[in-house]
């Protein structure tokens, strides 16, 4: 094997919609390079990238996996990413270390939701990118239509490359650069056939897309696209090249990984011209004041790593890494540099899905795993010499929140332990213990992924969790102003208790209690005021209505009694809560809810069922503005209640096919209407009961 260098080290991702066939496709690709000796299949279960347990049962990729394979003495890291909008975090780790991407299109489906926001991720990450149009086989398949839609939707600089043909009830693949066309065999070995009147008359469609993408590539080439010259194919060849790793140009490739169609082709292309971690000369870093800043890389330089990946299993911890600059050596010692704790680099290795190898380095560019760090977290950057630290992934916000219990007794501190491991390697999920609502919760990125949680809570820690809808935290408050009196008395044979208060309560500005005295001829003693007030603050913990927390209340004592033997600071205290529970139901109470701050991010021909789904949640839209992030949408600003939000990650996928996203933000609390208030109430009064 050729000695590993910067240079000959490619990084890609494969992306797209679930089911156009990522996985399938880097299967093919460590099969033709020798690195498996069988073909597995996603619906056997015996692919080498889809390993999980989880994956296994479910039949679709769920985590971001990696291996390697040598093609040309070229090393090549495959970086699989699962498909479905739950595991967006996925992707966004992959694209975080990932030097190109191959965006996985179903020749059959065509250009997908999953299509689309892949595209839309490598856009905003720069990164060069590539097509294949899968499943060619397929009798229903059509790459020309496929074509059209990437054309159309990604712009003119998308480029054919490598196409189909049906010949003689053969489907035939044509190389467009060098006008060659191939048949292929069961085992994916190819024969170069004679170019027929019919394949010629075939592909003439696609020799002006590929001639303008071509063109577009340098104005020499463009000139000679406009003189109408011939454009050689070593100056093809080179504009393919230099358009890839500048991104100028999209090439697309075709193929089924199934029958290991075009695979071989795809291979050589990355191995020939996809860009290597030095491409882009900088990396992104965090400058010691917090703004992202560029930083050279320098293979010789002193080394450091970025961890974009944890996996927890029955072992330990593993973490996945990029070196960023310079060489890792085995027993290497390197510094965190969120922690500032150093560890040392024992043993490293590469993996191939779940087989790992070790090694004695890698160089820059490389990619990685080491176990057992006790200080690495996913985003973390370890260094050798001059601190750094690499610009973190970012991850997704997931706004599916659910309730979650155990099913069995004594489970209860099992769970906390179980769930922090899941978070360690899943940034996108999240864990919350409400003290308040007294509710464990969980958020995630949609249904499915918080049903694979519950999975993985039973098969990898034996605890079984049931789900529910979570607690809305309401408030009570008061509108009126009312007088109230409370007297506590008591009498058992020796001392007795004795606490007399008058107060005025009213609405607050203040979010708490506002406590104030205006007692006069001292009625009561000024060293009773304090017990006064720590009765309404604990009183306060359960409102009149439905027994939730009460806000903004001002209380002023401004008269009582005191006995010079009973009275004490207990008496007061319970006065006081006496004179809360008389006068709070005479001052219109009324209960508030969370209301939050909603942006949503949708397709322009969506917006009115967004609009239309946010009045049946009781939203208020607040003004439109097109997404300059994210041509041919609009942002919807609005503001809902919380408890009217709880599914919305279900409805707006299912609304938008995937496309739209959205932030939710608590903003304040505003007051129930009144039909609503007698429901809660109402369900309150029940669960009390």
């Amino acid at each position: 094997m050729a000695e590993l260098t910067t240079k000959t080290i490619r990084n890609i991702c494969l992306l797209g919609h679930g089911g156009s066939g990522k996985t399938s496709i880097a299967e093919a690709m460590l099969y033709c390079a020798g690195q498996t000796d069988r073909l597995g299949k996603i619906a056997d279960g015996n692919t080498v990238l889809d390993f999980d347990s989880e994956e296994k049962k479910r039949k679709y990729s769920i985590s971001l996996a990696t291996a390697s394979l040598m093609w040309k003495d070229i090393k090549i890291n495959i970086l699989d990413a699962p498909g479905y909008l739950d595991f967006e975090g996925e992707v966004a780790e992959a694209i975080r270390v990932a030097d190109a991407a191959v965006i996985v299109a179903d020749g059959k489906a065509g250009v997908e939701v999953g299509t689309e926001l892949a595209w839309e991720y490598v856009q905003k990450a720069a990164l060069p990118s590539a097509f294949f149009v899968n499943k060619c086989d397929d009798p229903e398949s059509d790459f020309g239509r496929t074509f059209e839609q990437l054309r159309d939707k990604f712009g003119r600089n998308v480029c054919p490359t490598f196409v189909p043909v049906k010949s003689d009830s053969q489907i035939k693949f044509v190389n467009l650069i060098y006008m060659k066309v191939y048949s292929f065999d069961s085992n994916g070995s190819r024969t170069e056939e004679p170019m027929t009147d019919q394949i010629a008359a075939e592909i003439e469609k696609y020799l002006e897309p590929l001639r303008e993408a071509i063109a577009m590539t340098s104005d020499e080439l463009l000139e000679k696209y406009f003189n109408g010259d011939d454009i050689t194919i070593d100056e093809m060849v080179m504009a393919l090249h230099e358009g890839i790793i500048v991104g100028s140009i999209v090439p697309v490739f075709s193929g089924a990984s199934s029958k290991l169609w075009g695979i071989k082709g795809l291979m050589d292309t990355v191995a020939d011209s996809f860009p290597r971690h030095t491409a882009k000369k900088y990396e992104k870093i965090v400058s010691a004041d917090g703004e992202i800043a560029d930083l050279e890389i320098n293979p010789d330089g002193d080394c450091s790593i970025y961890i974009f990946k944890t996996l927890v299993d029955q072992f330990g911890k593993m973490s996945l890494f990029k070196v960023m600059n310079g060489t890792l050596k085995r027993d290497m010692t390197l510094k965190n540099s969120r922690t500032g704790s150093s560890e040392k680099f024992s043993h490293i290795y590469i993996l191939k899905g779940s087989k790992q190898t070790e090694v004695e380095s890698l160089c820059c560019g490389d990619i990685g795993m080491i176990s057992k760090l006790s200080s690495a977290a996913t985003c973390d950057t370890f260094y050798a010499k001059d601190a750094v630290e690499y610009k973190k992934t970012e991850f997704p916000k997931p706004y599916l929140r659910k309730g979650i219990m155990t099913s069995d007794k004594g489970d209860e501190d099992k769970i906390s332990s179980a769930v922090q491991k899941l978070l360690d390697e899943d940034p996108t999920l999240k864990y919350e213990n409400n003290s308040e609502t007294k509710q464990m919760l969980i958020s995630g990125m949609g249904d499915i992924h918080i049903d694979i949680i519950a999975s993985k809570l039973k098969t990898r820690y034996g605890i079984n969790i049931q789900m529910s809808d979570p607690k809305i935290a309401y408030r009570e408050t008061i509108k009126k102003s009312v007088q109230a009196e409370g007297k506590h008395k008591k009498q058992s044979g020796g001392s007795g208790q004795y606490g007399h208060v008058k107060i005025t309560f009213s609405h607050g500005d203040a979010e708490g209690l506002t406590f104030t005295q205006s007692v006069v001829g001292g009625s009561v003693p000024k060293g009773y005021y304090p017990a006064v007030e720590k009765g309404l603050l604990e009183a306060m913990q359960k409102g009149v209505l439905a027994g939730y927390p009460v806000v903004n209340l001002a209380a002023d004592l401004y008269d009582g009694s005191y006995h010079p033997v009973d009275s004490n600071e207990i008496s007061f205290k319970l006065a006081a809560k006496l004179a809360y529970k008389e006068g709070l139901p005479k001052a219109n109470p009324v209960l508030l809810e969370p209301i939050g701050t909603l942006t949503v991010s949708v397709p322009k021909d969506m917006v009115g069922d967004v609009m239309g789904d946010l009045n049946k949640r009781r939203g208020h839209v607040m003004g439109m503005n097109p997404d300059n992030n994210r041509p041919g949408y609009t942002l919807v600003e609005a503001e809902a209640p919380e408890a009217e939000m709880t599914d919305y990650t279900i409805s707006l996928r299912a609304m938008s096919q995937g496309r739209a996203k959205y932030s939710f933000v608590f903003a304040r609390y505003d007051e129930v209407p009144g039909n609503e208030a007698q429901k809660i109430i109402a369900a309150a009064k029940v669960d009390n009961d």
